[in-house]
């Protein structure tokens, strides 16, 4: 797999909430795609953690949101961040500022939920969010509602090339042998 990238997901007022080592699978239409291993080392909300399952990031261009794509036994399928658009330091450190919202898919329902509206509601005046970032989390929000329940790629099968590709890092994206 390629290089490791530092993804750091901060709060608005700048307080920790993730960080943690990937590996850049490949670039597409999409964005980049991330892949982290069953047992990765990472902080979350300040402590430290280790991934009990692999899982894949997409990190979008110029969007307000990220996107995980887990595997089973995981119930959440795809679990979507609203965030700010994703901050490069070179090719090796990305930062997203967390805004709350989540919009996410179950596995074996298919059923879309929109969580941590409370803690959207809460920060809007403690974290003093501007309008406009508002908006774009809204409409991100809505956007992602839409796209995880009706087939839009890269939310409908797309992603699970990555996950098999994690987990057999041997066997090339798409089931061909890797060299």
């Amino acid at each position: 797999m390629g290089d490791v990238v530092r993804v750091v997901y901060t709060k608005y007022d700048g307080g920790a909430h993730r960080d943690y080592p990937a590996r850049r699978l490949a670039e597409d239409d999409h964005g980049t795609w991330l892949g982290i291993s069953a047992g990765t080392a990472s902080i979350y909300h300040g402590r430290p953690l280790r991934q009990q399952y692999p899982y894949v990031v997409l990190v979008p261009r110029e969007r307000w949101w990220t996107a995980m794509f887990n595997p089973p036994p995981r119930t959440a399928e795809v679990y979507c961040d609203i965030t700010t658009p994703a901050r490069w330091i070179g090719r090796d450190e990305v930062h997203l500022v967390d805004l709350d919202l989540d919009v996410v898919r179950r596995r074996g329902t298919g059923l879309v939920q929109l969580l941590d509206q409370d803690d959207f509601a809460d920060h809007l005046d403690g974290f003093g969010y501007p309008a406009d970032l508002v908006v774009a989390a809204r409409r991100a929000a809505g956007w992602l509602f839409g796209a995880l329940g009706d087939g839009t790629e890269p939310f409908a099968a797309g992603y699970r090339r990555w996950l098999e590709h994690l987990a057999n890092p041997g066997r090339a994206p798409g089931g061909g042998r890797g060299e």
